[in-house]
């Protein structure tokens, strides 16, 4: 599974900014995807931007007051002499061939087209790839409306809604007002394969009426078949039975997990791939050093420095000084 960030995303527009020909005179994104691409590389490059569909129409430039602007005296979209049209990613290549069709039906300037992500077989579709990144590959801003979310598993509390606070787990009223009235966070457009709650079997009533009110929609629910709250905890079970879940369907190939010391663990048990939203990473087999890594670096840290803290909190975890 190929994953890319926002923060893959600008470092990429940092590293390959010289791309852009210097005479690109306006910006303009295919929506909705091409556009956080566009304005990444338009605020980078400080030149006008524009979508698509405002381009067609010719409506006048915005602009704040703060800033000076290359090419400050573009009014309109369609006095500039060359653009520069974006999208995230390329594929089969249509959605870039009819924005570039469309535009050369009411633009007599010249078209440079750009797309973050390619592959090896269509890098030569557009004049301009940031990097090519292979099929199965998702996006951070694509991820819970990506295809794969059919054949993937989702957590609930922390994904698809809040998580409740330690004075809501009180296994009694307080929880199933938790249950009912929990503010959604990222709800899929794509009919969900498997989610899978670390709640007890008893509250499926309350968890299928919160899916059915905020259209979520999903093939199967699994819950804990538990008697208690308390013994949900001792019995540590909640990873395992994510895992056993994720593990038993062959044509799950994503988990999307809340934690990051649960999606490692998921990771670990299923030997599939775990994308974490605490951490916006995506966990594979056989790769989490390297995880820990990247993650060390962009915080600043040295490998060597994240490894040692990793290894005091386990001592102190287990082995703990005596006061």
């Amino acid at each position: 599974m190929n994953y890319r960030s926002v923060s893959d995303l600008s470092a990429l527009t940092n590293r390959f900014a010289s791309k852009v020909p210097p005479d690109v005179d306006l910006v303009v994104g295919i929506p909705r995807s091409g556009m956080l691409v566009a304005s990444i590389v338009a605020l980078k490059l400080n030149l006008p931007l524009t979508d698509l569909y405002s381009f067609e129409r010719n409506d006048a430039l915005k602009k704040g007051h703060t800033r000076t602007y290359k090419h400050d005296a573009l009014a309109s979209p369609q006095q500039a002499k060359k653009v520069l049209l974006v999208d995230d990613s390329i594929a089969s290549g249509g959605s870039m061939r009819d924005a570039f069709n469309k535009v050369k039906n009411f633009f007599a300037g010249e078209v440079v087209t750009m797309v973050a992500f390619a592959q090896r077989n269509n890098a030569d579709a557009v004049d301009i790839v940031l990097e090519t990144v292979e099929q199965p590959r998702v996006f951070e801003w694509n991820i819970m409306h990506h295809p794969l979310i059919s054949y993937a598993c989702l957590d609930m509390d922390g994904v698809l809604c809040v998580e409740p606070t330690p004075a809501q787990t009180d296994g009694g009223a307080t929880y199933r007002e938790f249950l009912n009235s929990a503010k959604p966070l990222f709800v899929p457009s794509i009919e969900v394969k498997h989610l899978v709650a670390n709640r007890l079997e008893k509250y499926r009533p309350e968890t299928e009426a919160w899916l059915e009110r905020h259209g979520v929609r999903y093939q199967h629910l699994h819950m804990l078949d538990l008697p208690e709250a308390a013994e949900h905890c001792r019995l540590k079970t909640q990873q395992q039975f994510k895992a056993n879940v994720y593990r038993s369907d062959p044509h799950a190939v994503l988990f999307i997990e809340n934690r990051e010391i649960h999606a490692r663990e998921i990771v670990r048990l299923a030997s599939k791939p775990v994308f974490c939203l605490e951490t916006n990473e995506m966990y594979t087999p056989g790769a989490s050093l390297a995880g820990v890594k990247a993650q060390a670096l962009r915080k600043g840290l040295t490998f060597r420095d994240k490894a040692a803290g990793k290894v005091k909190r386990l001592v102190g975890r287990y082995w703990p000084v005596a006061n």
